[in-house]
């Protein structure tokens, strides 16, 4: 038997509750064509999930109770935060659907000064909420009980101060001379990614990092692409820390 769909939920979710589903998990209710009496599971994204039934069905609303809450738990072992060069046209979408099945806590769009896509202002806030609605869906296919953070777009210049001081393991994803290799395991219990976008980083953005306390990392001979680089890492945490 088919495990139940799973839909994410903002508002906090209590046992024996009920109420009308927000917009988007409704209309997900009605493609799937539920009826009352169904099963979903839903999640707020605090952690843990709880089973839920279809009570009723209205052309727009679909109106469900909250059952049982289980403590489950499918986040990586190390909170993961991967600082990008956005990757130009659909490369960022597809960045950050496969980071959130593959665990990262927060992703964080960086324009550096090789970056192709450029975004700003109004643009930027709506690119933000598409890809916030990916991670989103994302997190229901993958069953994470908690949905990737997507910040706000910023120049690499202006996010680097921002960071703070117990910030955790610092990599920059790099090759050749004056990297490391990836460690079995980082010694902290936050890792900061930074990769570049598709030119990579520029030479005084490198120097940036390093002065923010950025250590290279190689992730061997092969040239990755700017959406291929920084999932490779987030691929090796969940197996080194499974």
């Amino acid at each position: 038997m088919p495990a139940p769909p799973r839909l994410h939920v903002e508002i906090p979710l209590r046992q024996h509750e009920e109420f009308v589903l927000p917009a988007g998990a409704a209309r997900h209710v009605q493609v799937l064509r539920l009826q009352p009496g169904d099963a979903i599971t839903l999640f707020d994204g605090r952690g843990g999930e709880h089973e839920a039934e279809v009570l009723r069905m209205g052309r727009s609303e679909v109106a469900v109770q909250v059952g049982a809450r289980h403590e489950v738990d499918r986040e990586l072992a190390v909170a993961v935060t991967l600082a990008v060069g956005m990757p130009a046209n659909d490369r960022m979408d597809a960045l950050v659907e496969k980071a959130t099945e593959l665990g990262a806590t927060a992703i964080q769009p960086l324009l550096c000064e090789r970056s192709v896509l450029r975004l700003a202002g109004e643009r930027a806030d709506k690119r933000r909420a598409h890809w916030q609605g990916i991670a989103v869906a994302a997190a229901e296919q993958s069953g994470r009980t908690r949905v990737t953070e997507i910040a706000p777009v910023l120049p690499l210049a202006g996010w680097l101060p921002s960071l703070p001081a117990d910030g955790g393991a610092r990599w920059l994803l790099g090759f050749g001379e004056g990297t490391r290799a990836l460690p079995a395991a980082p010694r902290a219990d936050r890792v900061v990614v930074l990769s570049g976008p598709e030119g990579g980083l520029a030479a005084a953005e490198v120097a940036m990092a390093a002065d923010a306390g950025f250590v290279g990392i190689s992730l061997g001979p092969r040239v990755l692409r700017a959406d291929t680089a920084p999932l490779a890492v987030l691929g090796w945490l969940g197996a080194a820390l499974a």
